[in-house]
């Protein structure tokens, strides 16, 4: 799939797989210098592009697992979610889950996007919604103990 991007900024740089089979682009820290996250603390994080996807696809933008456990850094709302008509600066909102001030540098990898596709529901409201066996279970419902 081709998925046209544009720099915003010169020293942005364009995702990037890890692997042949990754499912998920690495995205850069665009920022002049170190930006520095105090604990608990939720820091914006520019990447210096905008993205064009195609319609019936969105990206999500998830936390890269080695930054999450070794330094407490994930995306604050879990997971961004990029529409395929948003044609803005690709951000990151990254959340300090640590005990300590942690920093990101210019070009660090931040987040993973997963480009994905999406069905649009058309919702319908009812009186009555059809049995099942499950029937109103919430949380844990489902599992043994």
């Amino acid at each position: 799939m081709k998925v046209n991007i544009k720099k915003l900024n010169e020293n942005a740089v364009i995702p990037t797989y890890g692997s042949p089979y990754a499912a998920g682009a690495d995205l850069y820290a665009c920022v002049e210098e170190e930006v520095s996250i105090m604990p608990g603390e939720t820091k914006l994080i520019k990447t210096g592009l905008a993205i064009e996807l195609p319609v019936g696809y969105a990206a999500f933008i998830y936390a890269r697992s080695g930054l999450a456990s070794k330094r407490g850094l994930a995306p604050a709302n879990k997971v961004g979610v990029v529409d395929c008509d948003y044609r803005g600066e690709v951000m990151v909102a990254l959340h300090n889950h640590s005990n300590e001030a942690q920093s990101i540098s210019p070009k660090e990898r931040i987040a993973q996007m997963v480009i994905a596709p999406y069905v649009t529901a058309e919702f319908f409201e009812t009186d009555t919604l059809s049995d099942t066996v499950r029937g109103e279970g919430g949380f844990g419902s489902t599992g043994t103990k």
